[in-house]
């Protein structure tokens, strides 16, 4: 900790050492953002918003990030200042209060060097063996606490290299992570046709400390002898991609591997030393993921193919972790990110141990007013069971400046048992039409109208629909440019009549309103939201997680400078 500190200390004597320096010589560049969210907490037993610390006693929470930067004669300089007080961001069914520095660097570029040490977002190729990224909606902020050097052979080849340790919240994990890449790009093209090849190579290595193996060797002593394995501290993860253009045609490719470690199987069976079994243990086997990307573009024509193979890649700093923490890497999603709330309900978590995939996307702009879109994902383990699947369909009209239509269908089938870990329930199959509205009244005012609708069939068990049953949603969002916005949605529960939401026999909620107000600003946005929101599944880029269901306030703000 002391070292930490002494670093940053440092490192604001340069930042005002160099600001000063700027007086006489040069000016440099300042810039910064703002960025803040506050919860009132307001209980309802009935939707499930109760029994957590912030509904009981607590009423309050609220998190908010300060970025600094400052850029002169080659020099680098960056802090962050994070705040959290009784936060429901890191578990949506806890609280967590704390504050501090929450990232910092100072980078120095020399001609064709560049040195950087602190805090370090990267990645290699699309992330697969290495990223280091930052969603603030699932609090998943976990740079390199270290150093990464950075040399440019030429004008089209790079070498990169990095070691440090992940950071969680205002501290790091013990063990180290490390590696280097080689990335390139070559220029094939003739008079004729555009050909060009960007291809790379990189390899990353975790060596667990020692107090993290002994608490790994101390889980796997108490497995039974068939079920005990031998963990390693190093695990090398490594791959090869290339980005190949071609005329119209756009192919990018990946392939990874990761060497044997014990990492943590949820569904593998555990037999402990008194001969009780269950599910769930720690497993040592390789991991490969196999990832491609084909994309045709031509005369309002866009087509893209993808397809994904992942087995046994759980890589994390430390095996012990679970759900979202301390992953080293990140596979990309193959499923289309809705936005409309209800196309948005069910979306399926990328599976780290077994997982096939396929997506195609096709998009077709027939004149300028006319637009369809289908996209089609399939998703199921190694072994064949269907995980996901979904067709989506939109047809964008635009009339002249006056108004637009889109509108569409989605049908989805969705498995709530591997995803939402509800076991012995059947798999979620959707209907959900939809249509949006936007009319122009004038150069400042606009209105929008949005309107869902949710089948889910009916579970022949309860005798409603499933999960949640049916729903219908509807939004009017009327818009005076260039500063307010006012929004009013309904998610209106059509199957609730028929369910109880405990055993008592009340009966569940049948509206679940929201009201927004939104200024903004120049560079300043506020928010003002009443919010009574159903428990489901929240994603950003393929990572999910099951948020609770909330009732209450929610004020937001957000700057930049």
């Amino acid at each position: 900790m002391y070292l930490r500190f002494s670093l940053l200390f440092k490192g604001l004597i340069f930042s005002l050492l160099f600001s000063a320096y700027s007086h006489a010589q040069d000016q440099g560049s300042f810039t910064g953002g703002f960025q803040s969210s506050a919860n009132f907490f307001m209980r309802d037993s009935l939707i499930g918003a109760a029994n957590i610390p912030q509904y009981d006693r607590q009423l309050f929470g609220g998190q908010a990030w300060l970025d600094l930067g400052y850029s002169i004669q080659g020099f680098d300089l960056g802090l962050r200042f994070d705040m959290f007080n009784n936060s429901n961001l890191l578990n949506p069914s806890d609280s967590y209060t704390g504050e501090g520095i929450g990232r910092w660097h100072v980078a120095k570029t020399i001609d064709k060097f560049n040195i950087r040490i602190g805090h370090i977002y990267d990645q290699i190729g699309s992330g697969i063996i290495y990223r280091a990224f930052e969603e603030r909606p699932l609090l998943i902020d976990n740079p390199l606490y270290g150093v990464r050097l950075i040399y440019n052979l030429n004008e089209n080849w790079q070498l990169k290299g990095f070691s440090g340790r992940q950071k969680f919240l205002f501290s790091e994990y013990q063990p180290v992570v490390t590696g280097a890449s080689i990335e390139g790009f070559l220029d094939l093209s003739s008079e004729e046709k555009l050909f060009t090849l960007a291809p790379g190579f990189g390899i990353v290595n975790r060596t667990l400390d020692d107090d993290t193996m002994d608490r790994v060797v101390d889980i796997i002593s108490t497995y039974s002898q068939g079920d005990r394995v031998t963990p390693v501290h190093n695990t090398y993860s490594m791959s090869f991609f290339n980005t190949m253009i071609a005329g119209p045609f756009s192919w990018y490719m990946e392939a990874a591997y990761k060497t044997a470690e014990a990492y943590f199987d949820p569904t593998a069976v555990l037999t402990d030393i008194n001969g009780v079994e269950s599910f769930g243990k720690l497993v040592k086997r390789d991991g490969t993921v196999l990832y491609t990307s084909l994309s045709y573009a031509k005369s309002g024509l866009g087509i893209t193919l993808e397809g994904k193979r992942t087995e046994s890649f759980d890589f994390r700093v430390d095996p012990n972790l679970r759900l979202n923490r301390g992953l080293v890497n990140f596979i990309p999603p193959m499923n289309r990110q809705n936005t409309y709330r209800l196309l948005a309900r069910y979306s399926p978590a990328t599976q780290l141990l077994s997982e096939r995939a396929l997506q195609a996307d096709v998009k077709y702009r027939w004149n300028k007013s006319l637009t369809t879109n289908v996209n089609f994902s399939y998703i199921t383990d190694l072994d064949g069971k269907k995980l996901y699947q979904e067709l989506y369909t939109e047809v964008y009209y635009k009339y002249k400046r006056l108004w637009t239509i889109k509108g569409g269908i989605q049908l989805l089938q969705y498995n709530q048992e591997i995803y939402e870990v509800k076991p012995d329930v059947p798999l979620v199959e959707t209907f959900v039409p939809y249509v949006d509205f936007l009319y122009k009244i004038n150069r400042k005012n606009s209105i929008r109208f949005e309107l869902q609708y949710m089948n889910t069939g009916e579970d022949e068990k309860a005798g409603y629909g499933q999960d949640y049953g049916d729903w219908l949603f509807a939004q009017v969002e009327y818009a005076v440019a260039p500063h307010w916005s006012f929004v009013v949605s309904d998610m209106y529960n059509m199957s609730a009549g028929k369910q109880t939401a405990e055993e008592n026999g009340e009966k569940k909620l049948l509206h679940f309103p929201r009201i927004d107000i939104y200024y903004t600003h120049k560079a300043n946005r506020f928010s003002l939201s009443y919010i009574k929101q159903v428990e489901g599944i929240v994603c950003t880029g393929g990572i999910c997680r099951l948020e609770p269901a909330f009732s209450g306030f929610n004020f937001s703000a957000s700057s930049s400078f």
